[in-house]
């Protein structure tokens, strides 16, 4: 079995797939911590495997999908340790994922990025745009011919909220919640129309600037955790897709078989 891994600056999700089903077996996360050890890692899968009466010997194969640098030699040493693996970095090893970046530094593309448009490709081809709602709010661009070309990287909610909260003495730490009006009577809630319906305007405002770059109206998904509440408050978003990014890491393995 593959074990993919998602490691975000929010959460690492690791997830077991069997060779003939991008449906993942097994999910798990964690919270992303750099300087979490090899040794910590261990433990805590060990002890999920174990829940479910798996041994480890199952997996054969590790691919790791990080935009946390600070975090990869931990979590290559906890695959050695654990699995006795050397697991695969996309974007640092020699992976043939099968995009064609159109931009001036490809190399700069992170790893998350790739695998979307690699999930992309497969099961839906292009134009597309990818809204990933994590600590970041992305979106990439993928056009009528399967190119990535570009795309957008904005603060994520979570970010403009904790800002606001360490920039205003007075303004307290809240959580995202879709307010019922954009006109807050409270703090609370004009701080929680603030930041959900200035996403939803963001989302919005750049779908369609993006739209008339690309001369036609493209698919548009989004991914990542905050996807389902934003998609709630607009019309824009055709599907949410929150497997998006790890079975881009399964097919990325079954090219790379």
């Amino acid at each position: 079995m593959l074990l993919a891994v998602d490691a975000g600056n929010t959460n690492i999700v690791f997830a077991l797939f069997n060779k003939d089903s991008a449906v993942p077996a097994h999910v798990w996360r964690i919270q992303t911590n750099a300087g979490r050890t090899g040794d910590e890692y261990a433990a805590w899968l060990a002890q999920s495997f174990a829940l479910r009466g798996m041994d480890r010997l199952i997996v054969t194969d590790i691919i790791i999908s990080s935009v946390v640098p600070d975090a990869n030699f931990n979590l290559r040493r906890f695959c050695q340790s654990m699995f006795d693996l050397t697991p695969r970095f996309v974007g640092k090893d020699k992976l043939d994922h099968g995009v064609t970046i159109d931009l001036p530094r490809p190399e700069e593309l992170g790893a998350d990025r790739i695998v979307n448009t690699v999930a992309v490709l497969k099961d839906y081809k292009g134009p597309a745009i990818v809204i990933d709602c994590g600590t970041a709010t992305t979106f990439d661009v993928i056009d009528a011919r399967g190119h990535f070309i570009g795309g957008v990287i904005a603060p994520g909610p979570n970010l403009s909220i904790t800002a606001l909260h360490l920039a205003a003495a007075q303004l307290p730490k809240i959580a995202i919640a879709k307010p019922q009006s954009a006109i807050g009577n409270t703090t609370v809630t004009a701080m929680q129309s603030g930041v959900y319906w200035g996403y939803v305007g963001l989302i919005e405002g750049l779908v369609s600037k993006i739209s008339t770059e690309l001369a036609v109206r493209p698919l548009v998904l989004a991914t990542g955790g905050l996807a389902p509440l934003f998609a709630e408050g607009t019309t824009v978003i055709n599907k949410i897709d929150p497997d998006l990014t790890l079975r881009g890491i399964y097919y990325l393995y079954l090219r790379n078989l």
